[in-house]
């Protein structure tokens, strides 16, 4: 699934980097370091991950809004996904 990474910078969303998920889902290395204190996003596009299943699903996109108050933390942010919902919450 492809995942994009952003900052909100004053009022505007800017990108950072993109990565896919592996085979165990996670999207190792999408950023490239820490990430400074601020508000960020994940966009996962779900619709097409399912698409390419041949499975319908609700939701074409997932868009988590998350902050990062410490930049030396570091920040994990699982989703968990079915064709119809999904859940989120902060990982360790």
């Amino acid at each position: 699934m492809l995942i994009r990474l952003e900052m909100l910078e004053g009022t505007a969303w800017r990108e950072l980097d993109t990565a896919r998920t592996d085979a165990d889902g996670r999207a190792r290395g999408l950023s490239k370091g820490a990430l400074r204190a601020g508000d960020y996003r994940l966009n996962f596009a779900t619709g097409a991950w399912f698409a390419e299943r041949g499975v319908e699903c609700f939701f074409p996109a997932v868009m988590i809004e998350f902050r990062v108050s410490d930049p030396k933390r570091h920040h994990h942010v699982p989703l968990l996904l079915s064709p119809f919902g999904y859940s989120t919450y902060r990982g360790s």
